[in-house]
């Protein structure tokens, strides 16, 4: 969020945040040693990709088991979160996070797919196999209504919020604090987790909530406050954390 400035009033991250993202970093980069041969953006984008292939096999297979693979939910599942995931690699295509372009250990890529990525799967597994029977507390279509609602506006949120990162710092440098940035510092994972709330929503079972529970803080929260403490080395952080929220207009 910040293409250049100063080191005075700099902020350190709290120190669990620092061992959490050292930690992480350690499992999903360096873990197992040896050769670095994937990108970081490789494995994800494998995920993001295959979500829509995983999940339309998943309906074929359970097709002539249970109802629920060729239910209402199930196409409308596909259609959220599979194409989410080709969003996803159209951003990448466009412009690319610069973080994801650090490079990992086969170790670090496996266990970054094994312990979170390849449970995002797991979500559509449950509604599309029948293992989640959702009840959900508004009608059907009401409730479908929310979950498309929130999946799309978080999806425009992201990408807006990651575009206005790529293409600021070419033509303005110091913090972006207009745009999406304006009123809160971390538009980007407040649309992530609209997004990802959106599918658990769907699935209405308890695995996706623990799962984003692990995700949001233990990954979010941590890169949140590491990017806090990267931004506070700024002249005008002090003025600008002052007047936004950190994720949440008026609530947080």
């Amino acid at each position: 969020m910040e293409t250049s400035g100063n080191t005075s009033n700099a902020y350190a991250a709290p120190v669990w945040a620092q061992k959490m993202r050292a930690f992480s970093n350690w499992v999903n980069f360096d873990f197992g040693g040896g050769p670095r041969p994937w990108k970081a953006a490789w494995v994800i984008n494998f995920q993001k990709t295959g979500t829509f292939v995983f999940l339309g096999c998943l309906m074929w297979f359970y097709a002539d088991k249970t109802a629920a693979a060729t239910s209402t939910a199930a196409w409308i599942y596909l259609a959220m979160h599979g194409s989410y995931g080709l969003v996803w690699i159209l951003k990448d295509v466009t412009f690319p996070d610069p973080g994801w372009q650090a490079r990992m250990t086969i170790g670090g890529g496996i266990n970054a797919f094994l312990f979170v990525l390849g449970w995002y799967w797991v979500f559509g597994w449950l509604l599309i196999s029948g293992t989640s029977s959702p009840d959900y507390p508004l009608p059907d279509n009401a409730w479908f209504c929310l979950c498309i609602s929130l999946c799309m506006l978080g999806s425009v949120i992201m990408i807006a919020a990651d575009a206005q990162k790529y293409f600021t710092p070419r033509v303005k440098r110091g913090l972006i604090t207009d745009g999406m940035h304006k009123y809160i510092r971390h538009p980007n994972y407040l649309g992530g987790m609209m997004i990802y709330g959106s599918f658990a929503l769907m699935v209405w079972h308890w695995l996706p909530v623990l799962v984003l529970a692990w995700v949001w803080l233990g990954l979010f929260a941590v890169n949140m406050h590491m990017k806090e403490a990267s931004m506070s080395r700024y002249p005008e952080w002090a003025a600008y954390k002052k007047r936004s929220w950190w994720l949440l207009p008026f609530v947080l």
